[in-house]
């Protein structure tokens, strides 16, 4: 262990410890403090904050993450950033309903029960937790699965609800990919593997008077789908729409629980998107210019969105445009085995 530093965030005023050893975010998960944060590997800069004071080195990043100027200006990645002093940091994005309520992340045992293909690139798998072991979380929230053998560990949001008795996923299978590349067959019930967690901000936020927008292309499906589990068990009266993108109509599934889920909801509609399919099934085009077509003004609504970076990004200035708070979307930025 390295030396014990004082971290203050502002414009919050919460003050946390870190060791020289771990990451400033690391650091706050292990406190219960959640900050906004995405891969945890310097990819996506959900954590990008402004260094007021005091003496960090960060880790390896991408400069699509955090440009060269913006690190010469004073900004960092809090997921790469090791304090080598008392730091004061000013917070760019925060929510201030979520900061204190973190649950500090653990490791626990699991055992694989179900390896099951959804579609032709998608895997359901559920994990059964060891009996001595615990895992609370949010629903909407995501875990690290270790890969076996290796020192390497592959983020996935959960598709179940926390009093599920396990744990459930949605995985895309990707050429090359270091976790999914094992469901292929070279992982079967029975087989051990190990989590840690809960990460994530993509938690319900408790707003009746709002309207939901529910965004999900491929294997982003999994918290989106979390998430409207969630809402069927309360009976939510929320006007609630879910929008979820796909190439071709081989690439949909779960479509008989979403319309049963929908039905225990007052006010729902699902739609699909199918962005190279002309068979005329379903709605054509991307998932956001669908969303565009069927939405008016958003400034009273809230969404929850999941997917490939690219479609979040393009989703994120639609709704913004739409008139929604920037504040009110809340988002998992999926990246694979693959990216750089």
């Amino acid at each position: 262990m390295g030396d014990k530093h004082r971290i203050r965030f502002e414009p919050v005023g919460i003050e946390i410890e870190a060791d020289e050893d771990e990451t400033v975010l690391d650091a706050a998960f292990r406190q219960g403090v959640m900050l906004m944060h995405g891969c945890k590997e310097g990819q996506c800069s959900s954590c990008k904050s402004f260094l007021l004071d005091g003496d960090q080195q960060m880790e390896r990043y991408s400069t699509f993450a955090l440009a060269d100027y913006e690190s010469e200006e004073g900004y960092v990645l809090l997921c790469r950033a090791h304090a080598y002093g008392d730091l004061s940091v000013e917070l760019i994005n925060y929510d201030e309903e979520m900061l204190l309520s973190g649950i500090p992340p653990r490791e626990v045992r699991t055992t694989v029960t179900v390896v099951e293909h959804v579609t032709h690139d998608i895997v359901r798998l559920a994990l059964a937790l060891d009996p001595a072991d615990e895992l609370p979380y949010r629903t909407g929230q995501y875990v690290d699965i270790n890969v076996p053998g290796t020192e390497h560990w592959r983020s996935f949001s959960m598709a179940g609800l926390p009093d599920g008795g396990g744990l459930e996923f949605l995985i895309k299978r990707f050429p090359g990919g270091v976790f999914s590349g094992l469901l292929d067959g070279a992982l079967a019930p029975g087989d051990a593997l190990t989590a840690k967690g809960p990460y994530g901000t993509c938690v319900m936020r408790d707003a009746p008077d709002r309207d939901l927008i529910l965004l999900a292309g491929g294997a982003g499906m999994a918290p989106i789908l979390a998430q409207l589990r969630g809402l069927a068990a309360t009976g939510s009266a929320r006007r609630t729409r879910f929008y979820y993108g796909a190439r071709t109509a081989r690439d949909l599934f779960a479509l008989d629980e979403i319309g049963e889920l929908g039905g225990k909801l007052d006010d729902f509609a699902f739609v699909a998107a199918l962005s190279e399919d002309p068979s005329g099934t379903h709605e054509q085009g991307l998932i956001t210019d669908v969303v565009d077509r069927h939405e008016g003004d958003l400034s009273q609504a809230d969404a929850y969105l999941c997917g490939p970076p690219p479609m979040c990004d393009a989703a994120l200035e639609l709704l913004t445009g739409k008139g929604m708070p920037e504040e009110r979307i809340f988002l998992d930025k999926f990246t694979t085995s693959t990216d750089t």
